[in-house]
């Protein structure tokens, strides 16, 4: 999506045309999504967070200033509001103790059931290695790979130099490689 085009949406949002903001949400929600079940185990809490993280995205919209890609500042306020999230459940663990998603389309132009399977269990054996990864080398390769950013945008993001992120990917992708050999030794993936 181009400046000018973010521009007009964010105009359309603010001046109240219908269905302008469903055109966000359905624009920014996989990447929303990628972010937050990377961070929150909980179903429930996972779609708790979605809806407050496009709350405040819409309460915020109006002091949105252009520096960056929306794309890059919606990443920005998912991060933080699942962080938050994670500091406040932290902090009401302690307090209790101290008391007493999809697989994304196959390519071609005909229907083949063993290539989707196949997919799938490529999509899940993925899925479940990131999972295993360390959360600050997961979320920089999920938003470079997977949400095609850049290293400023993920920088941005994560609140880190982007020599600190090339670092991560670095870690993230030898840890990725060290998960797939230990859990899937012998496998054909």
């Amino acid at each position: 999506m181009t400046k000018d085009n973010e521009r007009q949406l964010i105009e359309n949002i603010l001046n109240d045309e219908t269905g302008a903001f469903e055109k966000l949400i359905k624009q920014h929600e996989r990447l929303v999504i990628h972010m937050i079940y990377r961070l929150i185990n909980n179903v429930d809490d996972r779609q708790d967070i979605c809806q407050d993280i496009f709350l405040k995205i819409y309460q915020a919209l109006p002091s949105f200033r252009f520096d960056c890609r929306l794309s890059t500042w919606i990443a920005k306020v998912a991060y933080r509001t699942g962080l938050n999230f994670l500091e406040k459940k932290r902090a009401a663990l302690y307090e209790d103790s101290s008391s007493g998603h999809s697989i994304d389309e196959i390519p071609g132009e005909y229907f083949d059931p063993e290539a989707i399977m196949e997919n799938r269990d490529r999509q899940k054996h993925m899925e479940q290695a990131i999972s295993e990864l360390d959360k600050r080398y997961s979320f920089p390769l999920i938003l470079y790979h997977m949400e095609d950013m850049s290293y400023k945008e993920i920088s941005e993001i994560m609140n880190l130099p982007e020599g600190t992120i090339k670092s991560h990917l670095f870690r993230a992708r030898k840890q990725l490689k060290s998960v797939f050999e230990h859990n899937y030794a012998g496998e054909q993936l």
